[in-house]
């Protein structure tokens, strides 16, 4: 790769710390020839902990991917672990789109045969145990485990979520029989280099990894296939709140 090439990074909540941190890991990563945009929508909801949250923060991603198709980048990263709004804004985009739980979980199966997830609340892992049905991975997870802390917690200061995240790293190590630890939370994107040389296993953030799966597809000249469900939506007038969709 030679030319710049620009991957929007879309943290689909409203949290402007949080946004900050995703970029920051995303720049971290990104090769010298990648300008990263980190960007939230301005409305919708603080922290995404449920299908309904997941839900109102689907149309602000779509928001987003509209405006960074018509601002000429290369590809988006959607840095939410529930992946919301996948498909719709492969529909919408131009080049790929990746999200992040669906790029940690392929990463993790390149480097180990079983992996676990560690994520925030408890009433998230089914929303994790459907997207491993969903990606094909449910039998190269070994355990799904919750910190239960809020999303937000990971940037109220206190280091407490972090080291809840660390702590159930080890146990998970010690107990699930897994060889990589995916981490379950955009907001864990800062904590992944660090727990891997701590713990001597793969420890998989998937805001790094969409990252460079994007440039990956980039670089072979690959964006998401327009035939057939994934082509662009079909023309039709939207009305209401959605118009600035049209």
């Amino acid at each position: 790769m030679s030319s710049k090439q620009i991957i929007q990074v879309i943290n689909p909540n409203t949290s402007l710390a949080m946004t900050e941190t995703i970029g920051a890991a995303a720049r971290a990563v990104a090769a010298e020839n990648t300008e990263i945009i980190a960007v939230c929508p301005a409305q919708g909801v603080p922290s995404i902990e449920g299908h309904f949250d997941e839900a109102i923060a689907a149309i602000g991603v779509l928001e987003q991917i509209k405006a960074g198709r018509e601002q000429g980048v290369s590809g988006h990263v959607i840095a939410c672990f529930g992946d919301p709004g996948l498909l719709a804004a492969r529909e919408l985009a131009q080049g790929p789109v990746v999200g992040i739980a669906e790029a940690a979980m392929h990463m993790a199966t390149l480097v180990a045969t079983r992996f676990s997830i560690v994520t925030t609340l408890p009433r998230t892992l089914i929303i994790a145990r459907h997207l491993l049905q969903q990606y094909g991975f449910e039998h190269h997870c070994a355990a799904l485990h919750a910190i239960d802390l809020p999303v937000l917690a990971l940037e109220d200061g206190s280091g407490k979520a972090q080291e809840k995240v660390r702590q159930r790293c080890i146990q998970s190590i010690r107990e699930d029989g897994c060889g990589a630890i995916v981490l379950g939370c955009g907001g864990m994107a800062d904590l992944a280099q660090e727990l891997t040389r701590e713990l001597g296993v793969p420890v998989i953030d998937g805001v790094t990894a969409a990252v460079k799966m994007v440039e990956s597809l980039l670089a072979l000249g690959l964006s998401t296939s327009k035939h057939g469900d994934l082509d662009y939506p079909i023309r039709k007038k939207l009305s209401g709140q959605f118009e600035r969709l049209n």
